[in-house]
């Protein structure tokens, strides 16, 4: 492993990750499963792009990008807008949870 990873870096690289997996198999599976609200373009849009700048925001950390910091920023902000979408939507509260804990985790990576 990294040693120039600290003990945050890492725990952030693991929310991204776990971010990803959950916006991913949630627009795929419980979304476009159950239609509606849930399949609106604006939402599946967004929850699609917050897969995406999780899995950009942990490759920036792993291959030790200079430029996380920025990528992190931008992952707080549309994690933070993915949950509080799928938390008006409702019924995909393991998502809300895991982007919260993703956008604080990155916030603290941005700062």
């Amino acid at each position: 492993m990294h040693h120039h990873q600290s003990p945050e870096m890492k725990a952030c690289i693991a929310e991204c990750l776990a971010c990803f997996q959950e916006c991913l198999s949630t627009a795929m599976q419980h979304c476009l499963e159950t239609g509606g609200e849930h399949t609106d373009p604006k939402h599946f849009r967004l929850i699609s792009a917050c897969a995406e700048i999780c899995r950009t925001a942990a490759h920036f950390m792993l291959i030790g990008s200079e430029h996380h910091k920025h990528v992190c920023r931008e992952c707080a902000e549309i994690c933070t807008e993915c949950a509080a979408d799928c938390e008006r939507i409702g019924d995909m509260q393991s998502c809300v949870d895991t982007c919260r804990r993703c956008a604080e985790s990155c916030r603290k990576m941005a700062a």
